[in-house]
């Protein structure tokens, strides 16, 4: 389910329902628009919605990967803030 939070910019992909064992619930998606950058604060997908993005056109430098510590930004392939 998407849940949108326009008046914040950040957006969310939630997944949830029952599972065997109980009742399952994951954010497997949240990102946020933030100084004109795409900033991924949560990326639970197997193949990386950054490069969804990318492939959307969206330049690698548009786009922060949050769940990398600030000092570890710079290996990746994207923006560090």
């Amino acid at each position: 389910m998407p849940v949108y939070d326009e008046g914040n910019d950040h957006y969310l992909l939630v997944d949830f329902g029952w599972e065997r064992t109980g009742r399952a619930y994951a954010v497997v998606v949240h990102t946020r628009l933030k100084d004109e950058k795409i900033w991924i604060e949560r990326d639970g997908t197997e193949d990386g919605v950054a490069e969804e993005f990318v492939r959307a056109g969206v330049q690698r430098e548009d786009i922060v990967l949050v769940f990398y510590r600030p000092e570890r930004r710079h290996i990746t392939e994207f923006a560090v803030a």
